[in-house]
């Protein structure tokens, strides 16, 4: 009974998480499909599709490791899913930024754990750069989506303390 309930209350943001981390999936097929390693497609004057494989993490941390950073990153991914389902079913039906923070984190863990497990690197294939000068390192729909869930945790963070710090209760 208690599992039935806990599995009721996370069921909506896992299909959330499940629909980003298949928008992920997608869009890695299709970019390992139609481009070679390295090869860029100007899109905009700032933004170009590549092909690249990070077997590290952000920024290419330990890409250079030899091999088992692979299985640590996907032991930390597990453990954030497990975590953040967790937190989802205390708090998914009452505190909806922050499920959905935690949701977008959870599907971009999930997205490039598949990632890690079935190929043994990344798949990256957006890169930004300002004339073509500098460039950020590639990343994906995946790093987006824990990007985009830590941004919203930060604002939920500063809608719960209000001005000076203080907790608002509203």
């Amino acid at each position: 009974m208690l599992m039935t309930a806990m599995l009721k209350r996370v069921q909506r943001w896992w299909a959330l998480a499940i629909a980003v981390y298949a928008l992920d999936w997608i869009t890695k097929q299709g970019v390992e499909a139609n481009l070679h390693y390295g090869q860029e497609i100007p899109l905009l004057p700032f933004f170009d599709l590549t092909l690249r494989y990070n077997t590290g993490a952000a920024f290419s941390f330990l890409a250079e490791a030899g091999g088992w950073q692979r299985w640590f990153f996907s032991l930390i991914a597990i453990a954030v899913v497990v975590g953040i389902s967790w937190r989802l079913s205390k708090i998914g039906h009452s505190h909806k930024l922050e499920a959905l923070a935690l949701t977008l984190i959870m599907a971009g863990a999930i997205g490039n754990l598949h990632d890690r497990l079935a190929y043994g690197h990344v798949i990256d294939f957006i890169q930004v750069h300002w004339q073509s000068t500098w460039y950020f390192p590639a990343f994906n729909i995946a790093d987006s989506a824990i990007t985009i869930g830590v941004v919203l945790m930060l604002l939920e963070g500063l809608v719960q303390k209000g001005p000076k710090g203080k907790q608002n209760d509203n």
